[in-house]
């Protein structure tokens, strides 16, 4: 819901920060902790994408910066396309700072 409403939110926020778990887990409508439906939980999704992607220009459209947190930043097959996306931070943990960091040098 808070994607639907991202024009309206970014003109009320400083930033948006988007949690790439719980958006996969809702918008598939799959819990990720459920061992028989984990395999439903795709995080390449062309829906979680387009909701990243929403947010985003939403983001931009106000003036604000976008990140995400969450597993999906360190999937470095993600990388290119979250760079096109014009995502400004990928948050990760310092283990996956430096593939990350090589990937986007390689970009």
């Amino acid at each position: 819901a808070s994607v639907i409403m991202a024009d309206e939110l970014a003109a009320e926020v400083d930033f948006f920060s988007i949690g790439t778990n719980d958006l996969t887990q809702y918008t598939l409508a799959c819990d990720r902790q459920n061992p028989n439906l984990g395999r439903f939980a795709d995080t390449h999704s062309p829906a979680v994408l387009r909701m990243i992607t929403m947010a985003t220009d939403a983001a931009h459209r106000h003036g604000i910066w976008c990140g995400i947190c969450g597993e999906l930043g360190t999937d470095l097959s993600l990388t290119d396309k979250f760079l096109r996306i014009g995502l400004d931070e990928l948050s990760v943990s310092p283990t996956s700072v430096l593939p990350l960091r090589n990937a986007i040098r390689n970009h």
